[in-house]
């Protein structure tokens, strides 16, 4: 659980802090694809920009958890996820 939490945290900062900064400089009502908005409101746009930032903050965190680890570490990870006979 404190794995989780180690990873889940500092994500959700900065993902929170990435989408102030990017939405104080931009309109999301203001993007147009093919003569088109891509959002209809603002809100949708800054929920889907925080998820998709905590996302990326997630994956970069998780990796840097996995990286971190020794390789007796992950000897050990790998060995009790094997099933037993």
């Amino acid at each position: 659980m404190q794995r989780i939490i180690q990873v889940l945290w500092p994500s959700f900062i900065a993902a929170g802090v990435m989408d102030i900064v990017l939405f104080t400089l931009l309109d999301p009502v203001a993007l147009i694809y093919q003569d088109a908005p891509l959002f209809t409101t603002r809100l949708g746009a800054y929920s889907l920009g925080f998820f998709l930032f905590w996302l990326f903050g997630t994956v970069s965190s998780a990796l840097t958890c996995y990286f971190q680890c020794s390789t007796a570490q992950l000897n050990k990870i790998c060995k009790s996820s094997e099933p037993k006979n």
